[in-house]
């Protein structure tokens, strides 16, 4: 398999997919560039060795063909900043014109076609319309993990008219080889932290896990439904009662497996959904009638901290309480803080989903882990167990 690092660029045109779809605000305005940024080093390594990137990403969700609040066209001039070079941008991403740009690209030039989604074959995963995306370039790299979990005609679909010159870009190669660290060859103990409102939107993950990890932390909202499965008061808790006898599948399946689940035993419990709203610390399985608990009590952080720094390899899913209220931050804050012990002690921590990735930030804690993953559904998907299409295409599976 090629890798970034093997292929020799030199006069070549590189066909790279990134996932370039940023917020903007009503100015068109970017306001958040991190996706742009995590693609950099991988779009540099090609000027660098000689050869001429030509960029393609989806953005936005047009529905009818070409739109202009989803053009390209708001993101060249961001990028010509950042690259330093004056980047092109082409008409659109296939037909005779585009290639003909693209062949005129000398080394060290950037192109960038217009948006993917203005033909409905992108998403379709057809096989005519990559083979023309196809023609725009000597090789492929795919660098976009975000979009990997589907058959895309850039992200998969296209892999077959690169047979020898595909390969992985250096965002979707270190996240790999992170999620790898966890999935497949970990340090052990492995513990697992899940946390969010929802037990049914982490069935499969949970399930997959526990064939896989040393303990499993379960924790934020989902804490309520395991208590009420096993005959718990959880007063106005949140509580998915249709999923009880999912819960107790899962605490008999842990058990079978010799996993040690932590849930848990004590909360801070609040009198209304509000950060000024009157708290007290009870049993988890004995919240008072129109109290709800919003974060993990100190006994159960305590036993969870315990864990997490004895660990050698830890996967952080989700929060332990509201934290985005201060009120209900100190379970989150204090898990953060001892991920970060571990990782000091040698553990490979890896962080992955909006609201962690969100709390690591909010704590300042992001420089303490190991990996901090930017992909939402392909990194759940992988965690799964599931072939990712992206993935799969560029390693011939």
């Amino acid at each position: 398999m090629q890798t970034i690092n093997s292929y020799d660029f030199k006069g070549k045109k590189a066909l790279i997919r990134v996932d370039f779809n940023v917020p903007l605000n009503e100015n068109f305005v970017i306001t958040d560039d991190t996706r742009i940024q995590a693609a950099l080093p991988t779009i540099k390594k090609v000027m660098e060795s000689g050869g001429s990137p030509v960029i393609m990403s989806h953005f936005g969700r047009p529905k009818n063909g070409p739109e202009d609040k989803f053009s390209m066209r708001h993101l060249v001039g961001h990028l010509s900043d950042l690259l330093g070079v004056d980047v092109k941008l082409a008409p659109d991403c296939i037909g005779a014109e585009t290639k003909a740009i693209a062949d005129a690209l000398q080394p060290g030039e950037v192109l960038v076609l217009e948006n993917l989604r203005f033909h409905k074959g992108e998403e379709k995963g057809d096989v005519e319309f990559a083979k023309q995306l196809a023609e725009n370039g000597d090789c492929w790299i795919n660098d976009a993990f975000g979009t990997a979990h589907r058959a895309h005609a850039s992200t998969a679909v296209i892999a077959q008219f690169f047979p020898n010159d595909k390969m992985f870009g250096y965002l979707i190669e270190s996240e790999v080889e992170s999620l790898d660290k966890v999935v497949k060859n970990p340090q052990r103990p492995l513990t697992a932290i899940m946390g969010g409102a929802k037990v049914s939107s982490k069935i499969t993950i949970i399930e997959n896990l526990l064939s896989k990890v040393d303990n499993l932390i379960l924790g934020g909202g989902m804490t309520y439904t395991f208590v009420k499965a096993n005959g718990g008061e959880v007063g106005d808790s949140i509580c998915e009662t249709d999923f009880l006898e999912t819960a107790k599948n899962i605490e008999k399946l842990a058990k079978e497996k010799g996993v040690n689940l932590v849930i848990a035993t004590d909360v801070v419990a609040a009198d209304a959904f509000s950060n000024d709203a009157n708290t007290q610390i009870c049993a988890a399985n004995a919240i008072p009638e129109g109290w709800q608990g919003l974060d993990a009590g100190p006994e159960s952080v305590a036993k969870m901290k315990e864990v997490i720094e004895n660990s050698g390899t830890i996967l952080w899913n989700g929060p332990v309480g509201v934290f985005e209220m201060e009120t209900f931050s100190a379970g989150t804050k204090m898990i953060g803080a001892a991920i970060v012990e571990a990782t000091k002690k040698g553990a490979f921590s890896l962080v992955g989903g909006g609201d962690s990735v969100a709390a690591v930030n909010q704590f300042g804690i992001a420089p303490g882990v190991s990996y901090i993953s930017t992909a939402g559904g392909a990194l759940l998907e992988y965690l799964e167990g599931k072939v990712l299409p992206g993935v799969a295409a560029v390693r011939g599976e």
